[in-house]
């Protein structure tokens, strides 16, 4: 899985139960990476966006754990929209890419799950800055 050099989709183990059903995510097993950073995203109003930005070198795997958004990724060359509405699969999203959460429904809670803590100096929030780092 670390080879691909593109967002897709990664199914999680999915455990069905009269009582509830449940998914699990381990480092280096669903997800290409170690965990070093989760995050959740939550009361954005339905309908609204999170502005986007790419990483140098952290990794993301993102979760609709409830509701549904829809994750606009961008490489430099093409964009591809991922729909997320189902807790039992998520988003993996290597380094290098911009995305951009929106079209958030109602009550949603997405989950981020990173390869790295926080580093501000990872971020890339300038388009254009974004995009000078691919030619």
């Amino acid at each position: 899985m670390r080879n691909k050099p593109y967002p897709h989709i990664i199914d999680l183990p999915r455990f069905l139960d009269h009582r509830g059903n449940l998914s699990v995510i381990e480092e280096m097993r669903e997800i290409p990476f170690e965990i070093k950073r989760t995050y959740w995203v939550y009361d954005v109003p339905g309908g609204e966006a999170r502005e986007g930005h790419a990483y140098y070198r952290n990794e993301e795997f993102i979760v609709a754990l409830s509701g549904s958004f829809d994750i606009v990724v961008n490489d430099g060359k093409s964009k591809h929209t991922f729909s997320l509405n189902r807790s039992y699969h998520g988003l993996y999203v290597p380094a290098g890419i911009w995305r951009t959460l929106q079209n958030f429904s109602t009550n949603s809670l997405a989950l981020i799950i990173a390869s790295t803590p926080y580093d501000p100096e990872d971020y890339i929030l300038n388009m254009q800055t974004f995009l000078s780092t691919k030619c």
